[in-house]
């Protein structure tokens, strides 16, 4: 983010105005801090948050415990029409206990403590209105396959690679696009993912992309995987995310790219909240804006 992004909305912000509820599009490869950064953009701004990889997690998850084949593209693509229309998969405000959703653990904990210090009296996002099971809170979220909370489970690398793999089938995206636009479609929400701002909302009224080196992105993971007792490898961590980056891109179907109205924001040497606050302000200028 530069300072001619900030200076060119502060030329078209009025004196007075009410504030718009926008829609916020984060994407960005895996390991940038779109968790942390979501999950705190939204508390500091009072919207609610949509974490999209979570649910595209939740299919892998699914395939992985019926024993599907990665490859079998057709059995994929009608489960996940069934997660979708049977309402199998749903997120849910989570509570104190809710694990986080980033890949960068240590910095979504840093996050939090200096968004409480610097903003205790913020709009809690997670607060009771929004539509239920398909918006959750900045404060953490819950996700539910057939009403078991999976938050943990998606997590596992190989859920993650899998991940990449069902997304990339035509099917899993028709079936579950619908799910992701109803959760946005009333703004004042923050959605994170890899194709937001490009195919889910490419009219939201914000937009960024995330990213960082592979290889900060690469010890982010490694330390959360580390931390909850998973015995791996830098290299065998780096390796995943390389693979990973390599599928999103290339996939046919809603690759990984940045939109072109999207501003660049690189993670990789600075703090989560620092990125928070310069999102919020540009943010809260646009939304006073005609």
């Amino acid at each position: 983010m530069t300072e001619r992004h900030r200076q060119d909305d502060a030329r078209h912000l009025p004196g007075q105005g009410d504030l718009r509820r926008l829609r916020v599009a984060i994407d960005g490869p895996a390991g940038a801090g779109k968790g942390t950064v979501a999950r705190g953009l939204a508390e500091r701004l009072g919207y609610l948050l949509v974490d999209t990889g979570a649910i595209y997690r939740a299919v892998a998850l699914a395939v992985h415990r019926v024993g599907l084949a990665w490859d079998d593209s057709g059995a994929i693509g009608t489960l996940a029409e069934d997660l979708a229309s049977g309402g199998r998969i749903a997120l849910e405000r989570g509570g104190p206990g809710a694990p986080p959703d980033s890949t960068d653990a240590r910095a979504a904990h840093d996050a939090r403590a200096a968004h409480t210090a610097s903003d205790a009296g913020a709009t809690d996002a997670g607060s009771a209105d929004g539509p239920a099971h398909s918006s959750v809170g900045g404060s953490g979220m819950r996700v539910l396959l057939d009403g078991e909370d999976i938050s943990s489970a998606i997590r596992a690398p190989e859920i993650s690679l899998g991940a990449s793999r069902v997304s990339a089938i035509p099917a899993v995206r028709k079936a579950l696009l619908a799910m992701q636009r109803q959760a946005g479609a009333g703004g004042g929400v923050v959605l994170e993912g890899r194709d937001i701002g490009t195919v889910v909302f490419p009219d939201a009224e914000v937009k960024f992309y995330l990213t960082a080196p592979a290889e900060i992105r690469a010890k982010r993971r490694y330390d959360e995987l580390v931390a909850r007792g998973i015995t791996v490898s830098f290299e065998a961590t780096l390796s995943d995310v390389l693979r990973r980056d390599k599928a999103d891109s290339e996939r046919a179907v809603a690759p990984l790219r940045k939109a072109d109205d999207a501003i660049l924001v690189d993670s990789g040497h600075r703090s989560p909240q620092e990125i928070i606050d310069e999102m919020a302000t540009l943010v809260e200028i646009r939304a006073r804006g005609a």
